[in-house]
């Protein structure tokens, strides 16, 4: 079971990993970090930024190869119909009314060398 766990705690530190590297990109981009894995019962943001005036929320993907289908291709119906659902509560909650779009980021490859892809309003 010590096994499991270790590819379980693994693969969520590669998955913290990729969110860090998406987050860095996106400021260098000129994005305002605002927040990562907002979480609530419908479901989680891995990060929410700003745009000028436009609230991103940024979902974060990555895949070491393309075996099981590529990275962005992973994000189903239902994941972006959660994603939706999550944003809504988020911006209820701090009382936003601003234009949002969602934003997808698809890392492939070795963390450390990696193919990346910023998809902009993807849904």
């Amino acid at each position: 079971m010590l096994l499991k766990l270790d590819f379980l705690s693994s693969r969520a530190n590669k998955g913290k990993q990729a969110e860090n590297i998406a987050r860095e990109y996106l400021i260098k981009q000129g994005l305002l970090f605002i927040e990562k894995n907002y979480y609530c019962r419908q479901g989680e943001i891995d990060l929410i930024m700003n745009d000028k005036n436009t609230l991103v929320f940024v979902e974060v993907r990555y895949r070491k190869n393309q075996h099981y289908g590529g990275a962005k291709e992973s994000i189903t119906y239902k994941k972006q119909q959660k994603l939706h659902t999550t944003a809504l509560h988020y911006m209820q909650k701090h009382r936003l009314d601003k234009q949002a779009r969602f934003d997808v980021i698809a890392i492939t490859g070795d963390i450390k060398s990696h193919s990346f892809e910023w998809i902009q309003n993807a849904f």
